[in-house]
This record gives structure tokens, sequence and C-alpha cells, in this order.
């Protein structure tokens, strides 16, 4: 005698982002987990199954994200900020030792150099190649490195200055740290480079998809919020493009023009030509990281989440990567704390549904401050009505 499918205990998948400022990705993964059980006790279905994995894009929260799905703790090194200022930094690496994590911004992310006058050409990523350099001690295979957040507008040379790598002059000197040195430079010596550096893979995150240079480049759009006048991004611009020519004469890859070049004050621009560096949208880095679609393969629902559910959610943010693997007629929820796109693209978009947290007028401040219980209420909304519907 074979069990009613409507009696089967339903298997609930909850992959949510942050909320910024009010909630991590794992705070809002067990607010929804609480309101999946208070909608699952009101109609007495106590065999609820639920999943957390809680997720991230890339940037802020990725290190705890993928650190908590791993099951590991991070690890902490003394390293230095973009500004050369001794720090401590978390990274991690999967319990097999094998793949190790770097989120760019313990070490050179813009708000530890908030305290300090802004310094748009002097801020470098030689921190974020000491932890690098750590890793490859630590003989990892793999290297994921998420960029968001950074402070610096250098082309990733100070993070391959991290590994050994020298940007020369045409005196043989290693040119000034950050973006102010990279028009001095007139050749790369490769002969220091850490010995593994080249042995292992490394893939990048990045969440933009703005070329190295230009009106649409890494100085001209960024530069502005990391501190620099407009005679900053235009001469971070001019190194940025130099910076480009002297790689390709090394490499012959062009990277002036390519697609998410201009990610984190150009880093890619160094580590896809000299490392050969996989560029990754960083939804999609975390969600293979964690193994999502493995653990969504049998689920029955999908909640998924994030502060603004908007036309930038469209562009590889976390909600829409999680209804992308989402198995096939398996419903995907997205909760979030405004929804500003028409149920016609959220529905183009892969996404089943979207609810706000708002139940009403609301202030931001008020938002924030009750996030974790109104994601629970709109957690358990949805739930009931999708147990309602089985």
């Amino acid at each position: 005698m074979h069990d009613h499918p409507a009696l089967k205990p339903p298997t609930i998948v909850i992959a949510p982002d942050s909320f910024k400022g009010s909630l991590s990705a794992a705070d809002a993964a067990a607010a929804m987990a609480d309101g999946a059980r208070d909608a699952g006790l009101a109609l007495g279905r106590a065999d609820i199954h639920l999943t957390l994995c809680p997720m991230a894009d890339g940037g802020e929260g990725t290190l705890d994200a993928i650190a908590a799905v791993w099951e590991v703790e991070p690890r902490t090194m003394l390293t230095v900020d973009a500004l050369g200022r001794s720090r401590p930094a978390r990274y991690a690496f999967s319990a097999d030792g094998r793949t190790g994590l770097i989120e760019a911004a313990e070490s050179n992310g813009l708000p530890l150099v908030a305290n300090v006058f802004a310094q748009p050409q002097r801020a470098d990523t030689f921190g974020v190649g000491l932890l690098a350099r750590e890793l490859l001690d630590l003989q990892v295979d793999e290297i994921l490195l998420c960029v968001g957040g950074s402070a610096s507008t250098d082309g990733g040379t100070g993070l391959l200055a991290g590994l050994g790598v020298r940007f020369l002059d045409a005196a043989g000197v290693s040119v000034a740290p950050g973006g102010a040195g990279l028009a001095q430079i007139t050749s790369i010596d490769l002969s220091g480079l850490h010995p593994r550096a080249r042995m292992v893979r490394w893939r990048v995150a990045v969440d933009v998809n703005n070329p190295l240079c230009g009106p649409a480049g890494a100085a001209a759009v960024f530069g502005p919020q990391k501190g620099a006048q407009p005679s900053d991004v235009a001469q971070l611009d001019a190194g940025l493009a130099h910076l480009a020519a002297i790689v390709f004469a090394a490499t012959g890859e062009n990277m002036r023009d390519r697609s998410g070049a201009g990610a984190a004050g150009g880093m890619p621009a160094t580590l896809v030509p000299l490392l050969g560096a996989e560029l990754v949208i960083g939804s999609t880095l975390v969600a293979d990281a964690v193994g999502l679609a493995s653990k969504m393969a049998s689920a029955d629902l999908v909640l998924t989440g994030e502060g603004s559910f908007d036309s930038q959610s469209l562009g590889g943010k976390v909600a829409v990567a999680v209804a992308r693997l989402a198995p096939a007629g398996c419903p995907v929820v997205v909760i979030a704390g405004r929804v500003e796109l028409s149920s016609a693209d959220t529905a183009a978009s892969g996404v089943t549904a979207a609810f706000s947290i708002a139940g009403g007028p609301a202030t931001l401040d008020d938002l924030q401050k009750h996030a974790a219980e109104r994601v629970r209420e709109t957690a358990a909304q949805a739930v009931a009505l999708f147990l309602h519907s089985r």
C-alpha cells in the first residue's frame, strides 16, 4: 500500500542572502525556518524537513555564509589594510583542506580605512595577497576570491606583489604601491611569484560587469566611492589603461574592455592573464561552493530572500541564482524587505512569488529593528499557503 503523496513529509530548502543592515544570511535563514515550523505546527504538519543553506553574492558576508555551510571556523592571521597598516583578517578553507576562501574586504575593505583621510591613489591589495600566500602555503588546490567592497584601484598589482611579483619602472625599480604607480610600469617580473600560484585554480567572484577603463570603468564608476576626486579618477583610469597595455604586451590577453574586469578596482586585470583566474558571478560561486543544487534536488519548496528584490536582483543576485538552480516544478518564494519587481518580471526570473516583510506602511528603521520577526511571520504565511496546496 502506498502513502498518499500529500502525507509525505515536505522538504523545504531555505537559502537566503543577508538583509543588509538587518540580518545576516544565517539569521535570515533561521527566521524563515522558525516561520516554516510555525506554519507546520498550526496546520498539524510537524513533519516538515528543513534544510538551511545561508547564501551570499560574493560580497560582504560571503566568508561567514560559506564557512557556516562548510561547518568550519574561519581562521585569523595578521595582514595589512589597503593603506599598509597592520590588521588581523579572516580566511577559511574547506574541511578537506583543498579549497581556500578569501573575502578580500577583510583586508582591503573600504570601511577599514574610513578612519583616515581618503588616499585613493595609494590604496592597494597587498594585504589580500598575503592572505592568498597563506592559503598557497597551506597547500590548497583552489582559491575562491570574493572581491566586493574594495578600497583600492590598483588593478590587482598589490595582490600579486604579495605573491612575489614585481612591477618595475624604466629603471628596474618597483613602482609605488596602489593606482599611483600604474602609469610608471614598463615590465613585470614574475621570477619571484609563489611557486604554487599558477598551480591552483583561482575563481574570482564578481558582482558587476564593468570594463576596466573608460566611462563605465573601475575608476570612473567606483573611484568616487573610494574618495577619488575628478583628477584622481582621470589618473587612475589612465593608469589602468597603461597596465592593460603592459599586460597585453606580456601575455596577449586584452583585459581593457572585458566584462567584469573593472570589479574591485580592476583586480581581475592582472589575476586573469597572469594567474589564469576565472571570473564567476558571485552568487554562482557561492552556490557551487556550498553545493546548493544538490541540497535542492529533492526540495518541495524553496525559500530565499534578500533586502530588496528589484531590477538588480536580475543581474546575478542570490534570489534569482537560487531560482535558476531549483529543480523543475519546485516553487521558489522570495521574502524581501521590499519587492519592486512586477509579477511578470518575477515569473520571468524563475521565481514563483515574492513577498515583502512590510505588512503595511513602515519606516526603514522599523523594518530593520523588527526584521527577524517580520521575516518569520512572512515565511509562515508563505509556507501555510504551500501546505494548503498539497
